[in-house]
């Protein structure tokens, strides 16, 4: 029968608390799968308390497991540990608390997560995730880097260290974040999306080695997720080589280490400027070279200009001398030299006619060497 409850007649707590009461606790049993967390081992107790957390999303449930339970657990329980549990709801009604009655613990084996990394892989990709066209490209030369990464970790020091020494202009915005246990998700996860709204070229996830459980996070579905959705390229250096999380398939570049990332994300100075010096060496050396091919041409193409203008002067003055012979072969000067001659009146007119020179009249005669006169006497 439903409460009835009323502005006037509300019902007291303890009716409410053994209501839940009642209503959970004939609730059947159910298998369970989260991380352990806040797990404080108590010695000497009866009883054992921890928390089961969601590994996707924010969500908990309080678990009590007797002491032989837990102690029979092979590997021991330990916070950040993912397992399954069996067992039943009970609602504190004093307390107004709800926890979880375990009768069943088991670790999740190395296979079971296997396995299902692998079907949370075959549904990432089949929604089309890890397909390259959606790939961003990482700059040649970023301005501002941003990096998530552990606390003082090594892998921090591996990526600003050498980034800085291939290029000392890098500039960083850090975050430093817990990369294993059960906050690794959500840190990571809240991180990118703090460095994704900044406007930044490239954004580096860092991690160094560890154990297959200890790299989880990294395959998370969440994660994986707003890796995917970010604006900013992505790089994933998580772990060593043999190392491929699911992220490592939806960033945008993948480096196999910390260090490595460091040479993908900026180049190396000193190689850029060898890079500069041998392609200066080689324009100063073409440039050279065109130079002398081009002399070489001037020097060719004079000589076959002298050569032409010679051939041409040559031609020409050939061709004058024979002008020159025929001309002079009908020049007066010619038909002088056979014994001819030239005879001028006094008014200077060529004399071809006798009634052009007067009795006692003196004309010129000019031969083919020099001149006289003479008198006409009849």
């Amino acid at each position: 029968m439903a409460l009835e409850t009323s502005e006037n007649a509300p019902a007291p707590v303890r009716v409410i608390s053994t209501l839940l009461h009642d209503y959970i606790n004939r609730l059947s049993s159910i298998w369970i799968e989260g991380q352990v967390a806040q797990f404080r081992p108590r010695p000497g107790a009866s009883v054992q308390f921890f928390t089961l957390r969601d590994t996707d999303a924010e969500f908990s449930l309080k678990v009590m497991a007797s002491s032989a339970l837990v102690g029979a657990m092979h590997p021991p329980l330990a916070e950040g540990q993912r397992i399954i549990l069996f067992g039943r709801c009970d609602f504190w009604a004093k307390q107004g608390s709800l926890q979880i009655v375990a009768r069943e613990l088991r670790a999740v084996g190395i296979g079971d997560l296997l396995a299902q990394l692998e079907a949370l892989k075959g549904k990432l990709a089949a929604e089309g995730l890890f397909a390259p066209e959606r790939k961003k490209p990482i700059p040649f030369l970023p301005t501002r880097i941003g990096l998530i990464t552990g606390r003082a970790s090594d892998a921090m020091h591996d990526v600003l260290v050498n980034t800085k020494k291939r290029w000392p202009a890098a500039d960083f915005e850090i975050r430093e974040v817990a990369v294993q246990g059960v906050s690794a998700v959500s840190e990571v996860t809240a991180a990118l999306s703090e460095l994704d709204a900044l406007g930044l070229d490239v954004i580096v996830i860092a991690r160094g080695g560890g154990s297959m459980e200890d790299l989880l996070p990294f395959s998370n579905e969440t994660l994986v997720r707003a890796v995917s959705m970010a604006t900013t390229p992505i790089v994933s250096a998580i772990g060593h080589e043999q190392d491929t999380p699911l992220i490592d398939f939806v960033s945008d570049m993948r480096a196999s280490t910390p260090t490595d990332a460091a040479k993908r994300i900026v180049p190396s100075l000193v190689e850029e400027q060898e890079f500069v010096s041998e392609i200066r060496q080689r324009m100063r050396r073409a440039v050279i070279s065109h130079i002398d091919m081009d002399r070489l041409k001037v020097t060719e193409s004079r000589k076959r200009m002298k050569q032409t203008i010679v051939h041409k002067i040559q031609a020409a003055s050939t061709a004058i001398e024979h002008l020159r012979a025929q001309i002079r072969a009908l020049s007066p000067a010619a038909t002088m030299d056979r014994g001819y001659a030239i005879v001028l009146n006094t008014a200077r007119d060529i004399v071809r006619n006798e009634d052009q020179v007067k009795v006692k009249e003196t004309v010129d005669i000019r031969v083919a060497h020099g001149q006289f006169k003479a008198q006409r006497v009849e």
